[in-house]
């Protein structure tokens, strides 16, 4: 997973659960944590039953990400890669509490008609490259769930939109015409097909890597007769350590109500 992958999740994870983005770099991201995810990710538990015990108001942490690490070593805050603890919270919360949500777009501030808002599926996903190595990547990809157009990276598009948990006046919604269930289906087709015509040149390297280890395993055993059991045994292991494999792992989704003009807009940039 590059870093800019992570700085994208990073933002639209924190925007999502209502936390404030206050001040953003090009090598970092400050949060404001709400109370709620204060609770869910600073393991600080007796200072709010202390808050809660005292009737007075919490502060809840302040977070600087640094997603850049030849960024300036005065800058303080929470390195932050794939693998490290820290991202690996994130996307165990994403998974548990934020595995489905429906938005829709706020655009009624400046409206002088009615606003049209129109269905979008939309699923984040963790692509895993594994063997003997491990590659992850994370897409997000939208679904139209009227003329089945897909846009992607959809994340990017919804964390510069202002979503609410309600229609907002002023608005109205169009049906459906595909559903989620066709949807999912449809992005699953999306992501196969974009697997299959990537470069295979990582797996093809680890075949070779475990075809030399599969020789060294067959001369350490080339004067047994009768194989052991033993040398059975290793042959599945060098198989579950080097045979490529990808796995696709939903971590969160969503339907969107978003104005025809959103997505017109970011895809003409």
């Amino acid at each position: 997973m590059k870093q800019q992958e992570i700085r994208r999740f990073l933002k639209h994870f924190f925007a999502v659960n209502g936390c404030e983005i206050v001040e953003e770099t090009d090598q970092s991201v400050t949060v404001q944590l709400t109370e709620e995810m204060d609770r869910a990710i600073m393991n600080r538990p007796f200072y709010w039953q202390y808050i809660e015990s005292t009737g007075g108001t919490g502060a809840p942490a302040r977070l600087t990400f640094i997603t850049d690490f030849s960024a300036d070593k005065k800058i303080k805050g929470e390195r932050i890669a794939f693998g490290s603890p820290r991202l690996s919270q994130l996307f165990s919360y994403a998974m548990k509490r934020g595995r489905y949500i429906r938005l829709y777009e706020n655009r009624t501030g400046s409206a002088v008609r009615p606003v049209r808002l129109v269905p979008w599926l939309s699923l984040n996903m963790k692509i895993s490259y594994e063997c003997d190595r491990k590659k992850d990547r994370l897409r997000s990809v939208g679904l139209h769930l009227i003329n089945g157009s897909i846009y992607e990276p959809f994340h990017e598009l919804i964390t510069s939109v202002d979503l609410v948990p309600k229609i907002p006046d002023f608005s109205y919604t169009l049906s459906p015409l595909i559903l989620p269930g066709s949807g999912i289906m449809r992005i699953k087709h999306f992501i196969e097909e974009g697997l299959r015509e990537e470069d295979k040149q990582w797996a093809a390297e680890a075949r070779k890597r475990w075809e030399e280890d599969q020789r060294l395993l067959d001369h350490f055993y080339k004067e047994e007769r009768e194989k052991p059991e033993k040398y059975f045994m290793e042959k599945e292991a060098l198989k579950e350590q080097y045979e490529p494999r990808i796995n696709v792992t939903v971590i969160n989704g969503g339907i969107f109500y978003l104005a025809d003009e959103t997505v017109l807009g970011q895809a003409a940039k």
